[in-house]
């Protein structure tokens, strides 16, 4: 049995990792183009391009894996399936069921392994392919609006103008209200640096509204103690769909004790966390095709099936996220129901191949 275990999981393993190998060429190909038109603004040479492009191959690794085990796994179960190493497989007394939970550990290979690359590889890859590319082009982080990026930090309300790709901050307007919404003061800041669990800013003007009387004075410097972590700034650089689940939950806990709305990223810390468990679901998707094999087909047939389903189950993904997002749906299921969905009919298509 065990011979047997290893034997199929190679089987299954060898194609997955030739798929996975292809199909990182052609999104790094198209990236390579793509950056390409960038050439030369700022100092956004070769090396920089270059660069980028191998530092986003960890996100493309993340994003295809499960595709790549459902084509990979399809044209495996078609070479044992033409072979008729099924056939004598099953004469010798393994169930399909039995089969299906073989070929699971291989499953589970790659889920261990895109949830470690999605969680603690792509993050750090991501962060730093954009910090080359912003720093190269001279540019500063892109905000949501033209004043720059605005953050509530209790009973303050930050505005940001630039975040630069260390994560310090240039032109900074804080306006702080008591408890019944009335400005106390506004203080405006040049530069802002993270250092020692607190920010230090520099070339300080501060007005501070009295009940009688308003006041102005000027500093070279000064320490602000804030809930706002350079880490928060990452959101800039990274988007939540690539970000560590723990940077995630620290993002999620902020935004919640400042009573602001934590849908889109509660959704990308429920994706993280449910993802990669599409690996195992892919393979038992697969492994009836092996023995539709058996009647009618081949392998080019699985193959184009293959990559069709692929192409389907990463549309029906991103379509729950948006339309989840748009109505509101709990987190979970915009992040569950298409793993879901391929899981159980993997399952029905087992157990009626099983029966028939």
């Amino acid at each position: 049995m065990k011979i047997l275990n290893r034997y199929l999981n190679l089987e299954l393993s060898i194609p997955i990792f030739w798929i996975m190998v292809g199909l990182i060429g052609i999104f790094t190909f198209f990236d390579f183009i793509q950056e390409m038109n960038d050439l030369g603004k700022g100092t956004y040479n070769l090396l920089s391009v270059f660069s980028y492009v191998v530092l986003s191959i960890p996100g493309h690794v993340y994003e295809i894996v499960p595709i790549a085990v459902l084509i990979g796994s399809m044209y495996a179960m078609g070479q044992l399936s033409e072979n008729s190493e099924f056939t004598v497989i099953r004469s010798s007394g393994f169930s399909i069921k039995r089969i299906a939970f073989s070929l699971s550990f291989t499953g589970l290979f790659f889920t261990l392994f895109t949830f470690a690359v999605g969680d603690l590889v792509t993050p750090i890859s991501e962060k730093k392919a954009q910090e080359i590319k912003i720093t190269a082009k001279d540019a500063i982080v892109t905000q949501e609006f033209k004043s720059g990026l605005w953050i509530k930090d209790n009973n303050s309300f930050i505005n940001v103008e630039h975040v630069l790709p260390d994560s310090s901050l240039s032109d900074i307007h804080i306006y702080e209200f008591d408890k019944t919404f009335r400005l106390r003061a506004i203080t405006n800041a040049k530069k802002g640096s993270f250092k020692e669990s607190e920010w230090k800013l520099d070339d300080i003007n501060q007005t501070i509204f009295d009940q009688n009387k308003i006041s102005t004075n000027s500093l070279k410097s000064a320490n602000w103690k804030s809930l706002i972590k350079p880490e928060m700034m990452n959101v800039l650089l990274v988007s939540p769909e690539k970000m560590s689940s723990m940077s995630l939950i620290n993002f999620i806990n902020y935004l919640k004790n400042n009573k602001q709305k934590v849908t889109r990223y509660e959704v990308a810390l429920w994706e993280k966390l449910v993802y990669p468990l599409a690996s195992i679901a892919m393979v038992l998707f697969a492994i009836p095709f092996g023995f539709f094999q058996e009647r009618s087909g081949g392998k080019n047939l699985k193959i184009f099936l293959g990559i069709l389903i692929g192409i389907f189950y990463q549309i029906m993904n991103s379509s729950f996220r948006y339309i989840g997002l748009l109505n509101d749906w709990q987190p979970l299921s915009c992040a569950v129901i298409p793993t879901l969905i391929f899981f159980s009919i993997g399952v029905m298509m087992i157990y009626k191949t099983e029966h028939q």
